[in-house]
């Protein structure tokens, strides 16, 4: 019987399926019941012969490679059943996360007058706040990471911390003094140098008003969440893992610590384009590989826009929906980036951001006047820390020349 394209047989396949799944595990159980006999009449026979009968020998092995086969169609029913029966999982926005816990309910209800401190999850698969986005079906293998990258929190190796500052030992220096030696005399010696590193964990928060009226309205406070909350955090923490001094409550950011970039490497008619090339090498030489730059996009633009003598452009095309990749590596485009200025580095391995607190939203009716006025104050707020293990393996510097194209 051939099998329509519509879903009317789904449950009769369910059913089947189901059968043969029983009628399998019932056959793998019992399988393992005569392997166990087997295995048993074998240490008999070495105990009394010193070697195992041919008979059982042969046995043994006939039920390995039919168990075999039955745990290979298992497993295949299995993902079948998981394929065609497991409903499509939803993510949601921050807003939308923040609505829908039983807190919140309960204030929009008038039983609390302030909601419980909720966690938001990172949501790197949802740049909107319009709904909820739906995943695709799950595949096997792996897949490699995509080639969108939109902060500078995507380049960097993530981690988690429950202390309020990290310590770690940072090496500074190394003079590598191996080579060959002369049999029985001194060798040589190589020295290294460290220094003891602390990256205390910072706090991101602000806060916005509204109308107590919004808590009937969830799409709406939803909105507020994920259009200014969320953006205004973004934008601030990626200022500061840019450019932060450590002084104060700042994070000591990349651009403070990485490497000027060698202007030795320069050379007569190179282009933006070529700089960068030379600080990847830069980098390499540093012993790490490069994994990301950073630009501004006044910059990135003028790059995008270089042409060859006969009007056509270098490597971009105007009609491709790619994202932004130069020398095979990402680059974020950030107004963070001071214009006239590149940056690159080995985000992947050389820095690493510890979250004491990813996101946290709160909202209260008892701030200040809120009660007599009918107002809501919402705040979000996030907690973390940034180490930069090898400061050589960023390098940041200007273009050789602003004022020319690429």
């Amino acid at each position: 019987m051939s099998r329509k394209s519509g879903g009317g047989n789904n449950g009769d396949d369910n059913n089947q399926d189901n059968l043969e799944m029983k009628g399998l595990i019932d056959a793998l159980n019992q399988r393992d019941q005569e392997i166990k006999t087997f295995c048993e009449n074998a240490q008999k026979e070495i105990k009394e012969t010193g070697k195992i009968a041919d008979d059982t020998k042969g046995a043994l092995e006939l039920l390995a490679k039919s168990g075999s086969e039955m745990q290979e169609r298992l497993t295949a029913l299995e993902q079948k059943g998981a394929r065609r029966g497991k409903p499509e999982a939803k993510t949601k926005t921050w807003g939308h996360s923040v609505v829908e816990t039983d807190s919140f309910k309960s204030m929009a209800e008038g039983r609390v007058g302030r909601t419980g401190r909720i966690d938001v999850k990172a949501i790197t698969s949802a740049p909107d706040s319009a709904a909820d986005m739906v995943v695709t079906e799950r595949l096997p293998g792996i897949v490699a990471q995509p080639d969108r990258v939109a902060t500078i929190r995507d380049l960097i190796m993530p981690g988690r911390t429950t202390s309020n500052a990290i310590e770690y030992v940072r090496e500074i220096g190394f003079t590598n003094n191996a080579a060959p030696q002369v049999e029985g005399e001194l060798k040589a010696q190589s020295d290294m140098s460290f220094e003891l590193a602390t990256a205390n964990v910072r706090t991101i928060a602000h806060w916005i008003p509204a109308t107590k009226q919004i808590l009937d309205d969830a799409p709406q406070l939803a909105s507020y969440i994920d259009g200014r909350l969320r953006y205004g955090l973004t934008y601030v923490e990626e200022e500061q893992l840019l450019l932060g001094d450590g002084t104060g409550q700042n994070i000591l950011g990349l651009i403070p610590q990485a490497t000027s970039y060698n202007t030795g490497l320069n050379k007569a008619g190179d282009t933006r384009i070529d700089a960068i090339r030379h600080a990847i090498l830069q980098v390499r030489l540093a012993e790490y590989r490069a994994s990301g730059i950073v630009l501004h996009p006044t910059d990135w633009e003028r790059i995008e826009l270089t042409k060859t003598d006969d009007n056509a452009y270098v490597f971009a095309n105007p009609t491709a929906q790619t994202q932004p990749r130069l020398w095979g590596l990402p680059v974020v485009e950030t107004t963070a980036m001071p214009e006239g200025q590149m940056m690159v580095g080995a985000f992947n391995m050389a820095a690493q951001i510890f979250d004491r607190e990813t996101t946290t939203v709160e909202v209260s009716t008892e701030d200040r006047d809120n009660f007599v006025r009918n107002m809501v104050t919402v705040r979000a707020e996030e907690r973390l820390a940034m180490c930069v293990y090898r400061p050589e393996s960023f390098v940041v510097g200007a273009f050789p020349d602003t004022t020319a194209g690429a």
